[in-house]
């Protein structure tokens, strides 16, 4: 199994940018289709963006369209998520895991948190 370790999260205000990590160990990542999901208080975790196994294909949610850009470096076997212009609601904690579409298929790390302040 992939083990998945998720960083880069913290605290920014209404705008900002971060850039989340997503590092893999155990097994490689090139041959999965992999994705972030993000959960809120009281929310159901829920799809923000894929990227196929070799890094042409990527796809998001339509609350991120625009503002988040996803990648990938095979060979670091790492995944990343670009998020500006971030909102309030962006707020919660992400999650880095193996996709099929818009569905998750692998483990989940421990996450890491994303608050914005308005």
């Amino acid at each position: 199994q992939v083990r998945k370790e998720e960083s880069g999260g913290g605290l920014v205000q209404t705008g900002g940018s971060l850039r989340l990590s997503c590092a893999a160990s155990g097994r490689t990542f090139s041959s999965y289709g992999t994705g972030w999901f993000r959960q809120a208080p009281g929310n159901e975790r829920e799809f923000v963006a894929g990227i196929s196994w070799s890094g042409a294909s990527t796809y998001y949610a339509d609350s991120v369209k625009g503002r988040f850009t996803i990648s990938r470096d095979n060979a670091k076997n790492t995944m990343y998520l670009q998020m500006s212009s971030l909102k309030p609601e962006d707020t919660g904690v992400y999650y880095c895991t193996e996709v099929r579409g818009t569905e998750p298929v692998g483990s989940w790390g421990q996450g890491t948190q994303v608050t914005v302040s308005s």
